[in-house]
């Protein structure tokens, strides 16, 4: 997770760039593009990685790596067909320019699909440093060829083509750590695929939807809005988006754990998801905090004096962004249960849901009607996916201890919003302080925190 936030920060410098040189219009074309990929990606995916994940942690070392062969060949095969079938909609629906971006920024897609699925044995194995050396490096990349972009003028198109040259080399870096583990092939085997994807069918399908409500929000601006409207939800948008990353790196960690102990000890289930709920529900906390608080500094710094409407719909995003560290752990959790149906069902309901709420608020409010639709959709979920894990297993009941600590921390880490004659970086550092201050005062944190500071560790070991 440390990885990912510095690759992220450096990443600002060149987000900012970007927004500045393309403009509010280009810019929602550019978000457009890219959330079409990412239906693209959830096509691809089904859930696969995920699952594989499950599937490789349960099963002996021998039988690892030929399951990896067949998921990296079912998933270059899903991966080439939808490519095919999101260029030809960006076309008919949008414009030959904006189907050249979405062609280019699929095959920087299916590039990625081959790493991500050749890392496996790295995720599984928890050599989490090398997991983090990758996607920074990613980000990287990515952030220096954004830059040379926009130093030469370039158009809209080059910019979602950045993927292909930094997904090759990626897919090289990863190729020369796992080599040796096993062969290096996809496999193309229907039996093979038609086994492995019959009991997980609903998990696929639940992962697919999960990936459009994420998007369900940008789309119905994109239709229903206005194209500034479309440009300042994008710029929100897009910040989320990098920060939404961050939960799913911090829940999908523990993901092995997860999965190993479903099936045989449920004392160690129940703790791993106690523990990764309280850290979440503490993190994600202040994250929401610190976006209500800082929207305006961050929409300066990417998109300027022009996005500066963008900042009210950031700061109601991050309430959506809080809730969604909570609803992977519980996510996760029914993952590692192998409750496929009881996901797909929550998922439907909330894409149902979110679409009903965002679309009369986007008529109504614009952007800002999106992002609280968002919220409040993301806020049901999380609730709904904690219930689904409770009902199903009692004895995995959180305690909910550090929730009234955590709460009055947020509600008072709100505070400095109405201090409008302090910059915002200086809010943003008492926010922070402040939100601090009052979960160490109210003990809201798991005590095994404690083990993690230098000189604490001893002490708390005698104690």
């Amino acid at each position: 997770m440390a990885g990912y936030i510095a690759g992220s920060l450096v990443g600002v410098v060149a987000v900012s760039l970007l927004f500045r040189h393309l403009g509010v219009v280009a810019i929602g074309q550019y978000i457009t593009a890219l959330s079409l990929v990412a239906i693209l990606t959830a096509v691809s995916d089904l859930g696969m990685t995920a699952v594989g994940v499950r599937e490789l942690s349960r099963r002996p070392p021998d039988q690892r790596w030929p399951l990896a062969r067949q998921l990296l060949g079912l998933r270059i095969t899903l991966t080439s067909i939808g490519t095919v079938v999101i260029v030809v909609v960006a076309w008919l629906v949008y414009s030959p320019t904006l189907a050249a971006g979405v062609a280019l920024a699929s095959v920087g897609l299916l590039l990625q699909v081959t790493q991500e699925n050749l890392a496996l044995p790295l995720l599984v194995g928890l050599r989490l440093g090398w997991i983090a050396a990758l996607e920074t490096s990613r980000l990287l990349l990515t952030t220096s060829l954004t830059i040379i972009l926009v130093v030469a003028g370039a158009t809209l198109v080059p910019f979602l083509g950045i993927s292909i040259p930094v997904g090759v080399a990626i897919l090289v870096a990863t190729v020369l750590l796992v080599r040796g583990t096993g062969s290096l092939k996809p496999a193309f085997s229907l039996s093979h695929w038609r086994a492995f994807l019959r009991p997980m069918l609903p998990y696929s399908a639940a992962a697919a939807t999960a990936m459009l409500y994420f998007r369900v929000s940008i789309l119905l601006v994109s239709v229903l809005g206005s194209a500034l409207e479309l440009g300042y939800f994008s710029a929100s948008f897009r910040i989320i988006e990098v920060l939404v990353a961050v939960p799913g790196l911090l829940v999908g960690s523990a993901l092995p754990i997860f999965a190993h102990s479903a099936g045989k000890d449920d004392e160690r289930l129940g703790y791993a998801l106690a523990r990764v709920f309280e850290v979440s529900l503490i993190v994600g906390s202040w994250v929401a905090v610190s976006t209500a608080v800082g929207a305006p500094l961050a929409i300066a710094i990417v998109g300027g004096p022009k996005f500066a409407p963008a900042a009210p719909v950031l700061a109601v995003q991050g309430i959506a962004l809080g809730a969604l560290f909570v609803s992977l752990v519980w996510a996760n959790g029914l993952l590692g249960l192998g409750a496929y149906r009881t996901i797909l069902a929550i998922n439907i309901g909330g894409l149902i849901f979110t679409a009903a709420l965002v679309a009369p608020l986007v008529l109504l409010d614009g952007a800002q009607g999106a992002a609280i639709g968002t919220a409040i959709g993301e806020i049901v979920l999380a609730l709904a996916d904690c219930l689904a894990v409770i009902h199903r297993r009692p004895q995995l009941r959180p305690s909910l201890r550090i929730i009234p600590g955590v709460a009055l921390a947020t509600a008072i880490g709100l505070a400095p919003l109405a201090l409008t004659g302090i910059p915002v970086i200086g809010r943003l550092l008492i926010s922070t302080t402040v939100f601090g201050a009052v979960v160490l005062a109210t003990h809201a944190y798991p005590p095994e925190l404690v083990e993690l500071v230098p000189g604490l560790r001893t002490r708390s070991s005698r104690a």
